[in-house]
């Protein structure tokens, strides 16, 4: 991927918007700040790039898409048609996407990290989920939900009954929720962090953006010669990401400080 940004324009990043959870009408309050963001940046955006986890769970039947969200798709459509590109990452939450972001909207959807060079500046995307050590029993489950007799067999349960289980298990389970490692766990046992230190051994990458840990921070590594950036999330934090083609910052969104 090649991005040659043009003057006074910038590249936005968001991830982990999680909506629809923890019930419609709290998602509806950060749907709609989140659709602020959009109209903000609206005016130098060239591309933004979503990196996964818009929705706490997200899949497409052949004639059916989860109910809701109306006015962030909307929005997202009304970019596109301005000239924005807009790629989507897939998370752990919304793994059964299939080709109605394409379709609808114009977006271009990865399911795997990309790389990608922005203006000659270096950049892995991805939003994070089972790179790196460790992990265990989420990329075992990960395995599962991707199997593809398992999404078969999943599609013929009746919408309803299918949202229902789906959503129980993507905010019960810690495993997928992601509730039993909030913290920062130091260097050298972040899996991303380690994932990035390893790749640094054997390709030149000046940015390393993620989402997925729901903890906003950039971090130095080899003594400066690249940066590790989460995005953090639409939930807490209300962090992004932004590049001018010089320089990368991570910012919130109407909170009280601006920058972090």
């Amino acid at each position: 991927m090649n991005i040659n940004l043009a003057p006074y324009k910038k590249i936005y990043f968001a991830s982990d918007q999680h909506f629809g959870a923890p019930n419609p009408a709290e998602s509806k309050q950060r749907e709609d700040k989140f659709i602020r963001w959009l109209n903000e940046i609206k005016a130098d955006a060239q591309v933004l790039f979503l990196m996964g986890d818009l929705f706490d769970f997200w899949h497409e039947w052949k004639y059916v898409i989860p109910k809701g969200f109306v006015r962030v798709l909307g929005k997202l459509a009304e970019l596109k048609d301005s000239g924005i590109e807009i790629h989507f990452f897939i998370g752990n939450h919304d793994l059964w996407m299939k080709d109605y972001f394409e379709k609808e909207i114009g977006a271009s959807v990865y399911f795997e990290k990309q790389y990608a060079e922005i203006s000659g500046t270096k950049f892995l995307l991805a939003h994070g989920d089972g790179l790196g050590p460790g992990d265990k029993g989420y990329k075992r489950m990960k395995k599962l939900f991707t199997n593809p007799l398992a999404q078969w067999a999943f599609k013929w349960l009746h919408p309803d009954i299918a949202m229902k289980i789906a959503l129980y298990f993507s905010q019960k389970n810690k495993m997928i929720s992601g509730e039993e490692d909030k913290e920062f766990l130091g260097e050298d046992k972040e899996f991303l962090i380690i994932y990035s230190k390893e790749k640094l051994k054997t390709q030149k990458i000046d940015y390393f953006i993620y989402g997925h840990r729901h903890l906003p921070m950039v971090l130095d590594l080899n003594q400066g010669q690249a940066k590790y950036v989460n995005l953090g999330d639409w939930i807490s934090y209300f962090t992004y990401g932004v590049f001018d083609g010089q320089q990368f910052e991570l910012k919130s969104f109407e909170r009280e400080s601006s920058s972090l």
